[in-house]
């Protein structure tokens, strides 16, 4: 064998164990430049804004988000014109995307704090229903901070969602 052969076959096999031992969950931190929050996502995320209806409210919301073996780690942003309206459509977001899904709630949990512009309403829900006729599991964390209001979900096959990764997504979330 020559050198230039041996350093070759170094190169190639460095490369291939390097690839093996590339994370699938690539954990990233992520500060909205159009929300205060950062949040840690599990790949690069991509964002694109949108009008929303809420019940008769229109607003545009900002969804950035990242897929990782078909399951998507997201974040929805939006703003509405006060804070009452604001926890409606946190509550509104809950019921439609249960809805689309057909779920069934296994677990709700719902938390408040009323300090005036600081108002805080936060509801965190883990549900499985069906998509295209495939189980499909939802957990997410719907929050109103102010007039601020707040989606952050983890969607997919349940099997491609690890409960660490979807706790660690979930609980990375900070409003600011």
């Amino acid at each position: 064998m020559t050198t230039r052969f041996l350093t070759a076959f170094a190169a190639v096999l460095a490369a291939i164990l390097l690839a093996a031992c590339s994370p699938k969950y690539n954990w990233r931190d992520y500060a909205s430049p159009d929300a205060p929050y950062r949040v840690m996502f599990p790949a690069k995320p991509a964002s694109f804004t949108r009008d929303i209806d809420l019940d008769g409210m229109r607003v545009p919301m900002t969804m950035t988000a990242a897929d990782i073996d078909g399951a998507t780690f997201a974040v929805g942003a939006a703003e509405a014109p006060d804070a009452t309206r604001a926890q409606a459509a946190v509550e509104a977001m809950q019921v439609a995307l249960l809805r689309n899904i057909s779920a069934d709630v296994e677990r709700r949990s719902a938390s408040a704090s009323a300090s005036g512009v600081d108002s805080r309403a936060a509801t965190d829900v883990d549900a499985t229903g069906k998509a295209n006729g495939q189980p499909i599991r939802l957990a997410g964390h719907f929050e109103a901070r102010g007039k601020r209001f707040y989606q952050v979900i983890v969607m997919g096959p349940p099997k491609a969602m690890p409960q660490d990764q979807v706790e660690q997504f979930l609980g990375s979330f900070k409003p600011q």
